[in-house]
């Protein structure tokens, strides 16, 4: 047979090819699961980051709202022994206690050092947070003492 006619050579004739470019599904399939893997790891972290991040958001609400309280004292709560508690709205509670922490007597009569706290409370994705703040304050003794 005449290799150099011009008629089509037919198939049995012409050479295997013995390289084959491409890829086996086999090595497509595991390139898949990788892929799927790290889109996997990157959702995970970018939900966790979220979370955080609301997690945060929450926090720096309470401290602020827990500020506020802590404002009010000696100005609109008055320096003496109380419990109070309330909601704040927006899922948030508060509680303010007032005690006194000392006397000492004084020029013109006796000052107390008062011990008071506020704590901001929330539930946030099923768990309990809380936020407690502290301030010492100066002032005239509670009447009665």
């Amino acid at each position: 047979m005449n290799l150099s006619s011009s008629s089509p050579a037919s198939p049995s004739v012409l050479p295997a090819r013995r390289e084959e470019r491409g890829f086996t599904l086999l090595e497509v399939l595991v390139a898949f699961v990788i892929a799927a893997l790290a889109l996997g790891v990157l959702y995970e972290g970018a939900i966790g980051a979220l979370q955080a991040s609301r997690v945060a958001d929450r926090t720096s609400e309470a401290v602020s709202r827990a500020r506020s309280h802590l404002a009010t004292i000696g100005h609109g709560v008055p320096l003496r022994p109380t419990a109070q508690e309330g909601d704040d709205g927006s899922g948030f509670s508060w509680r303010l206690r007032i005690r006194p922490g000392g006397s000492i007597a004084a020029d013109g009569g006796t000052l107390t050092l008062w011990l008071a706290e506020v704590e901001e409370r929330w539930t946030d994705g099923g768990h309990e947070r809380r936020v407690m703040l502290r301030t010492e304050r100066v002032g005239a003794a509670a009447a009665g003492r």
